[in-house]
């Protein structure tokens, strides 16, 4: 693993958060998982970009935020950016299914797809990775922190129903 031009953790409700940039962008943002993160042995180095990243975050837990202005580089295939494109249209407390998301990208019944997708995120909370659930409303998992607890806090946070 290579180590992040600019990198700054800062601790948030769900547990740790490392955020990575380059100059112009945003490009990982990662929750800690059993207590590490990816680059826990690289010693930060901030810029203007992540420590604006780390406020709106701020704002965003305490429920002061419900959008993020920040410029983000999601690298990936066409069909996961296709993915990522649609959960950015999501805002606060505005939920979709894996197969509403497989319909606006224009590949209907691809909804297992669609799941690889949203689980290779690389920018969770900022582009809204934990709004989408079953067709039934339940919830299936989440790659990001803790997984399914996180999905949950998250879900709680914004006042997101789903099914139990």
């Amino acid at each position: 693993m290579t180590s992040p031009y600019l990198l700054l953790r800062t601790s948030s409700p769900i547990g740790r958060i490392e955020l990575q940039a380059d100059d112009d962008a945003l490009t990982s943002l990662t929750i800690e998982r059993d207590g590490a993160l990816p680059h826990d042995d690289v010693p930060e180095r901030p810029s203007p970009l992540l420590e604006s990243a780390r406020d709106q975050l701020a704002e965003y837990f305490d429920g002061r935020r419900t959008g993020f202005d920040l410029p983000v580089r999601l690298d990936g295939t066409p069909f996961q950016r296709a993915v990522w494109a649609e959960l950015r249209r999501l805002g606060w407390g505005e939920a979709t299914s894996y197969g509403a998301l497989a319909a606006a990208v224009g590949k209907p019944g691809s909804a297992r797809a669609i799941g690889g997708a949203v689980g290779a995120n690389p920018m969770p909370i900022i582009v809204g990775c934990h709004r989408v659930l079953a067709s039934d409303g339940r919830i299936t998992g989440y790659s990001g922190g803790e997984g399914i607890p996180t999905k949950l806090w998250l879900l709680g946070h914004e006042q997101i129903g789903f099914a139990a």
